[in-house]
C-alpha cells in the first residue's frame, strides 16, 4: 500500500540508530574507542548516567563535535536550570525503549519499540567556559589500584602466560599476556593497554552460562560470535571510562572499523542490542562489588 500524505510512518529508529554508527566509522571514528573525552556521559541536570547505546551514541557525538564536557541534558531540562543554547547549535540524538499494545493470534501482547530524543552537551550552552569546566585526573597508580579492586571482586580466575588474551568458556578461565608484553603508544600507556585488554576478556567471562548466560555458538564468522565481540569491546569501554583509563588505538583500524561495518550494514538491531548486553555486564560485575561503584 502506498504511503499518502495524511498516513502517519513510524520512524525505524533501529535504522537511524545504526546509520548514525556507521556514518562514523566511515568517517574514521570509533564510537567507543574514547580517547577524546574520558569519562561516561551523564545528564547534567538529574546526574544520572546514559547507558547502553546512548553512551555509545553520545560519545559519537563528542568526537564529532570535539566537545570536552560528559554532560547532557534536553533543552527543557536546561532551560530550568536557566541555561541557554547557543544560537545555531543543534541537538544530539538518544533513544529509549517504549512497548505499545497489539493483539496477535487472540493474544495482548506488549510490543518493544524505541523512541527518539534530543539533547545538548554543556559546551553547546551560552554560559559554557572550558577553561573553568577542566578537572584534573587522579595519578594513574591511584586509578588502577581501584581497577585491581574491582577485578578482584569478581573472583574470575586469570591465568598470565606467553601468549594471546582469550577467555576459555570450558574452563571458565581468562588467559593474559604478562604485563610485560604491553607497550606505551602516543595516547595511552603500557598500563593502560595492558587493562583495556583484560577489561574486554572480563566482560567475555560474565557471558558464562553460569552467569549472564549469553549464547556463543563458535568463533568463526557467526553472528553471535560478533555480537559478543561487540559486547566484550564496548564493556571494556564502558569501565574504562569509568575509571577514567585512555584505551590503545587498534593497530590495524581500518580494517578494524571496515569489520564492524560490514556487520552493521547487514543488521540494524546489532549495535543496539550489543551495547544493551554490555551494560548488562558492568551491571553483574559492579554487584559483585561489597561497597556501592
Amino acid at each position: 500500500m502506498e504511503h499518502t500524505a495524511t498516513t502517519p510512518v513510524r520512524k525505524d529508529i533501529h535504522q537511524q540508530v545504526t546509520d548514525t554508527i556507521i556514518r562514523q566509522l566511515e568517517d574514521g571514528i570509533i564510537p567507543w574507542q574514547r580517547s577524546w573525552v574520558s569519562r561516561l556521559p551523564q545528564n547534567g541536570v538529574t546526574g544520572n548516567r546514559y547507558r547502553g547505546i546512548n553512551t555509545v551514541l553520545l560519545w559519537g557525538a563528542a568526537a564529532d563535535n570535539q566537545y570536552t564536557s560528559n554532560e547532557w541534558a534536553s533543552y527543557k531540562q536546561w532551560g530550568g536550570k536557566g541555561e541557554y543554547i547557543r544560537k545555531g547549535e543543534r541537538g544530539n540524538m538518544i533513544v529509549y525503549a517504549d512497548a505499545f499494545e497489539k493483539e496477535v493470534d487472540g493474544e495482548i501482547k506488549r510490543i518493544p519499540f524505541l523512541k527518539q530524543s534530543v539533547v545538548f552537551n554543556r559546551c553547546q550552552l551560552a554560559s559554557y567556559d572550558q577553561a573553568e569546566a577542566e578537572t584534573e585526573k587522579k595519578p594513574l597508580v591511584e586509578r588502577i589500584a581501584t581497577v585491581d579492586d574491582f577485578i578482584a571482586n569478581t573472583f574470575a580466575e586469570l591465568r598470565h602466560h606467553e601468549g594471546d588474551a582469550y577467555y576459555v568458556p570450558g574452563e571458565d578461565k581468562i588467559y593474559m599476556p604478562h604485563p610485560a608484553s604491553f607497550i606505551d603508544t602516543a595516547a595511552c600507556s603500557a598500563t593502560e593497554n595492558y587493562y583495556t585488554v583484560l577489561l574486554h576478556e572480563l566482560t567475555h567471562w560474565t557471558g558464562h552460562s553460569k552467569r549472564l548466560n549469553r549464547k556463543i555458538r563458535n568463533r568463526f564468522g557467526n553472528d553471535a560470535y560478533a555480537e559478543e565481540e561487540l559486547v566484550a569491546e564496548l564493556g571494556a569501554a564502558f569501565m574504562t571510562a569509568e575509571f577514567d583509563i585512555v584505551q590503545p588505538e587498534k593497530s590495524d583500524h581500518s580494517g578494524y572499523i571496515a569489520s564492524w561495518l560490514k556487520v552493521l550494514k547487514n543488521n540494524k538491531q546489532f549495535i543496539t542490542a550489543a551495547a544493551s548486553e554490555a551494560s548488562k555486564a558492568v551491571d553483574f560485575m559492579k554487584e559483585l562489588q561489597p561497597l556501592k561503584f
